[in-house]
């Protein structure tokens, strides 16, 4: 591989950013796509199917043969709210090969007890999220019920380009908490990016069913089309 296609590689997967290598089988060259660079790329549909899978392959275009060498970060799940239902997301996560992080500052709930082998911050979210900051590969999931936590976590989620946003609560909470986001001078557009109801609409009860509306929906928003960050 050129060195100036491993140093550019490895920047962006420093930096937690998608890249797809194409290498052109036929004459062996190769070029580095950027996620931020896809939609315009001429092999666009192609690259964008096989970064959503998450995996390499060779693929077909126009009578070409390719393999496209997938590098993509490692998706992970933020959560405040060291509570029940996370604690039954958590191992669920795991098996999916998601890291997961579980911030909370109230100490008797954010136990490793309750939460082994899982990153947990016993923090409040606005000193914790300088350690984990979001990006396009994150979903950020607010459970907590209490604004002091998950308001601070909402609105840095939606600064960034996390590709998955949720926050649980009945229809009047979430009316609630949008009223507080519109005074913080977030718009319609935005806060749509928040799902709630969190999870698809299964009928969960549970905290463990719930966990796994809200897994399921965060699978389908990292594996579906992605929206092309800012």
């Amino acid at each position: 591989m050129d060195l100036s296609l491993l140093s550019t590689l490895n920047a962006e997967r420093a930096a937690r950013r998608a890249t797809v290598l194409v290498t052109e089988l036929g004459s062996g060259e190769q070029r580095l796509v950027k996620e931020v660079d896809l939609a315009g790329d001429v092999l666009a549909e192609a690259l964008g199917k096989q970064l959503r899978s998450g995996k390499s392959g060779s693929v077909e275009v126009d009578g070409k043969a390719y393999f496209l060498t997938v590098q993509a970060p490692p998706p992970r799940i933020v959560v405040t709210g060291a509570v029940h239902i996370s604690q039954a997301l958590a191992p669920m996560a795991k098996l999916l090969d998601l890291d997961i992080a579980v911030i909370d500052p109230r100490t008797a709930f954010a136990t490793q007890e309750r939460f082994p082998e899982v990153t947990l911050l016993a923090q409040w979210p606005e000193e914790a999220l300088q350690r984990l900051p979001f990006d396009g590969y994150t979903a950020f999931v607010a459970l907590t019920h209490d604004p002091k936590i998950d308001d601070p976590a909402l609105i840095a989620a939606l600064r960034s380009e996390c590709f998955y946003i949720g926050a649980l609560g009945s229809r009047k909470t979430h009316g609630k908490r949008l009223e507080r986001l519109a005074a913080v001078g977030f718009g319609d557009a935005d806060v749509k990016r928040i799902h709630a109801p969190i999870g698809l609409d299964i009928g969960a009860v549970s905290p463990a069913e719930i966990a796994l509306a809200i897994l399921a929906e965060i699978v389908q928003g990292l594996r579906g089309p992605r929206r092309q960050p800012a």
